[in-house]
């Protein structure tokens, strides 16, 4: 029987309270033994001026996930090729962890822009994706094809962008990140 994980990529810069609770909520609602939190070191959507550096955002995801047994902070994917090409981070997972069924979990707004995605039949057509909620992206689940669920998923209204803003502006984030987080960000 193999091991169902979910795959939660992101840049986590920074990992927050909101993505935290999502992965929990997603955990359950797709039956998933493990989420591994997927620290994407180049989005190739993404404009990367801003990322803070890539161990630090995996240190930060380790501190954050330290009490929750079944959700992993991940750096696989800073051993592939640049950019980082989802189809080709599944494949490479897949040979490495032949006893697990990876189950890639997206938001509505990466759903929306799927068919843009490098190898997206592929995708399609080897693995299960849970997609959760977005505020500005609905979705009608009679339009998703088969292995495409639709998880209910409460949306979180808070962003990584906005995290960054408040610590730039010498504002509390105690309540948007876990506290090792916090204390791991203040100190830059």
């Amino acid at each position: 029987m193999s091991i169902r994980t979910g795959i939660f990529g992101g840049s986590f810069n920074p990992i927050h309270n909101g993505h935290i609770h999502l992965a929990r909520q997603l955990l359950r609602e797709a039956k998933l033994d493990e989420v591994w939190f997927l620290i994407t070191p180049q989005n190739p959507w993404k404009e990367q001026a801003n990322l803070m550096p890539d161990d630090f955002r995996y240190q930060l995801t380790k501190a954050a996930l330290r009490r929750f047994k079944r959700l992993k902070a991940s750096d696989f994917e800073f051993k592939l090729p640049k950019p980082s090409y989802t189809w080709n981070t599944l494949q490479a997972l897949s040979d490495a962890y032949p006893d697990r069924e990876f189950i890639l979990l997206i938001g509505g707004d990466n759903w929306v822009a799927f068919d843009k995605w490098y190898h997206y039949e592929d995708i399609l057509a080897h693995y299960s994706i849970a997609v959760y909620p977005r505020k500005d992206a609905p979705i009608d689940p009679a339009t998703l094809p088969q292995g495409v669920l639709l998880m209910q998923a409460p949306t979180v209204d808070v962003s990584s962008t906005d995290i960054r803003q408040r610590l730039a502006q010498g504002l509390p984030i105690d309540h948007l990140v876990p506290r090792a987080v916090a204390k791991m960000l203040l100190k830059l």
